[in-house]
């Protein structure tokens, strides 16, 4: 039973910062690419970032590149977004992934999603 759970969504102002969290359970973590995507209303679900299994390659959106940082922690099983400077249009549900393949921005290319978290930009 494969279990991905995010936390850390909210509310925050524009220009704030938010990290979020996602902790897997009933996988080899340490063999799954990890991947935050995020959909708002009204839209297609898009990629945001992504994260190699060892943790030392990370791949971005062009929309947040420079403002999020991906990360991982393999000990914890637990893949982490930072996001900085954030933009009315970062509002979204965030969701994090885990995939056995090596395409880091092709969502169906992920086999394992969590329930998603809401963040909000106020302005």
């Amino acid at each position: 039973q494969v279990q991905l759970v995010e936390s850390g969504g909210g509310l925050v102002q524009v220009g704030d910062s938010l990290s979020l969290s996602c902790i897997a359970r009933g996988l080899s973590f340490s063999g799954y690419r990890m991947g935050w995507f995020r959909q708002s209303p009204g839209k297609s679900r898009e990629f945001v970032a992504s994260i190699n299994r060892s943790g030392d390659l990370a791949t971005y959106a062009d929309s947040v590149t420079g403002r999020f940082t991906i990360s991982r922690d393999n000990a914890k099983n637990t893949v982490y977004l930072q996001m900085m400077s954030l933009k009315p249009e970062d509002t979204a549900v965030y969701y994090c992934a885990a995939s056995v393949e090596s395409t880091p921005r092709f969502a169906p290319s992920y086999e394992y999603w969590g329930q998603g978290t809401q963040v909000t930009i106020s302005s």
